[in-house]
């Protein structure tokens, strides 16, 4: 594919990506992508990714479901072992390849993955706002119960 610099697009459904779907409200909804295997004037074999999708997410501020937009441009270096990884120019992230060859959903999966938030939160939706009060206010504003027994002798 890199050296007859292949270009693959398309539509692909969330509900086919198995682990991506773990992390979404729901698997409704698909992804449009393009893959352009090339290889640049350094050699460097590789493939630049991009996806464009709207991720359906529950809101960890009001629990309610939203499509957060996800746009993907990402160039992919072909390294065949980790070491190979420090060789890698600038602008390039490491993908690494086993003798089975590279699946391009999987590409594309993976990407998407790495593209979801840690904690969605609806874009719009208003930070929740508590003033923490100081315990020991509250303590000295209460009269000590045992504050008679100092003036028992024994």
């Amino acid at each position: 594919m890199v050296s007859a610099r292949r270009t693959f697009a398309g539509r692909l459904p969330l509900a086919a990506m198995k682990r991506l779907a773990s992390g979404l409200a729901d698997a409704s909804g698909e992804v449009e992508y393009e893959l352009d295997f090339d290889k640049d004037v350094a050699g460097v074999s590789g493939v630049r990714v991009k996806a464009k999708t709207a991720l359906p997410l529950i809101c960890q501020r009001t629990l309610e479901r939203f499509e957060q937009p996800v746009e993907i441009d990402a160039k992919l270096g072909f390294i065949v072992d980790e070491a190979d990884e420090a060789a890698l120019p600038a602008g390039y992230e490491p993908l690494l390849v086993d003798a089975d060859g590279l699946r391009p959903a999987d590409v594309i999966e993976d990407e998407l993955i790495l593209a979801l938030p840690v904690f969605p939160v609806k874009p719009g939706t208003q930070e929740m706002q508590h003033e923490w009060t100081d315990a020991t206010t509250e303590v000295e504003a209460k009269p000590n119960p045992f504050a008679v027994l100092k003036n028992v002798k024994l």
